[in-house]
């Protein structure tokens, strides 16, 4: 018998939903790469299932993630209508993250801000489809009844969406160690002023996004090439040595930075390792993304 059918009432639908709490919230998290939006939906999410009748409730796990589901694709589709308005890049909010997560390394890696970018040129269904299934193991059949499709579409959706995350998810398994040793890198040539340190560590052809909303200033394009992110880097030394300070956190599974300038925080940075080189820099500064490590 599934947990949960032996016992109805509010307090079975309370507990039934404290106990997959958190995986609805990863669930909508990695469809939205917001934590604010995955948290709206976990309260919609609560509205709809505090008015089911549990005695005809096979799967309490199951049902509660369809119903996240559904909730996170209608917003999904509203946030992209929002981000073809958005002023500059648009990067995923960052969340801060326990070991334990990053000992998780098929989770971590989906929860990748590199991994999350991926998932955006995914069309809703697609993303949907391979996060329940490549990420969290649901069968075709529960999926098929949280995107109301059949089973059989979903697989083909489900291969469609494998193939084209396998050509463009990071090359080669990165683990936390690499990528801490190339951000303990970036920070000591920030700290001493030695950008010869970059170097070694930079792929030619990165990409460096920056995203502060039309809140505050940040890159309005993508920089593309290590000699153009350096020359970048080196015409803001003073800005960075003056009052700035870097923390080693562990942001979406796996290690980053927050900057701090005179105290305040600014942002936050997270890569992309390929082949082990850095291939992508990320920069959250838009305050409405920092509230979640703050």
């Amino acid at each position: 018998m599934t947990a949960g059918r032996a016992e109805t009432g509010p307090d079975a639908a309370t507990d039934a939903f404290v106990a997959h709490r958190n995986l609805l919230f990863t669930v909508a998290y990695e469809l939205l790469g917001s934590a604010v939006d995955a948290e709206d939906v976990l309260q919609e999410t609560w509205l709809r299932w505090a008015d089911v009748d549990l005695d005809t409730v096979r799967d309490h796990r199951a049902y509660l993630v369809r119903i996240a589901t559904r909730q996170a694709l209608n917003r999904l589709r509203t946030l992209s209508r929002r981000k073809e308005s958005y002023v500059g890049p648009w990067l995923p909010e960052p969340l801060l993250t326990t070991p334990d997560v990053a000992e998780d390394v098929e989770l971590a890696d989906s929860l990748s801000t590199a991994m999350l970018l991926v998932l955006e040129t995914l069309t809703p269904t697609e993303r949907a489809v391979f996060v329940l299934r490549d990420v969290f193991a649901l069968d075709y059949d529960e999926i098929a009844e949280a995107v109301d499709k059949t089973p059989a579409a979903v697989r083909k959706v489900a291969h469609r969406a494998r193939s084209h995350v396998a050509a463009r998810r990071p090359r080669g398994e990165v683990s936390p160690a690499q990528s801490r040793a190339a951000l303990e890198a970036f920070r000591s040539a920030v700290a001493t002023g030695d950008l010869q340190g970059l170097v070694d560590i930079l792929a030619p052809d990165m990409v460096m996004l920056s995203d502060g909303g039309g809140i505050v200033t940040a890159l309005p394009n993508p920089i593309v090439g290590a000699d153009k992110v350096l020359r970048l880097f080196a015409a803001s030394l003073d800005t960075f040595l003056r009052g700035a300070t870097l923390e080693p956190v562990r942001v979406n599974g796996f290690p980053a930075l927050l900057m701090r300038v005179c105290g305040k925080l600014d942002g936050v940075l997270t890569l992309r390792l390929d082949d082990g080189l850095v291939s992508g820099l990320y920069y959250v500064r838009n305050p409405e993304k920092l509230s979640r490590v703050r």
